[in-house]
């Protein structure tokens, strides 16, 4: 399995990409409204902060299959936030 430092730098990578993804959409079309990829922006902070948290957590029982379901919960909202920017 993967360190816990791997997957911590894996959510830091994925969701700054999507935030700089929805930033690059914004001045790529300053003709259309912000709301939409700012709303992207503070939902992948939300994620960041709610995965470091749930990786921090030592009190579960099973860690492996802890941080197991925190990268594929990174996989899924990863790409749920990807096809938002996409739809941009």
């Amino acid at each position: 399995m993967a360190s816990i430092r791997d997957l911590k730098q894996d959510i830091n990578y994925v969701l700054g990409d999507i935030i700089e993804a929805a930033l690059i959409s914004q001045a790529a079309q300053p003709e259309k409204d912000d709301a939409a990829s700012e709303k992207i922006i503070d939902d992948s902070i939300e994620t960041f902060d709610a995965l470091i948290a749930r990786v921090n957590d030592k009190s579960v029982d099973n860690r492996a299959a802890h941080l197991k379901q925190v990268r594929a919960d990174l996989e899924t909202r990863g790409k749920e936030l990807i096809e938002r920017v996409n739809n941009l």
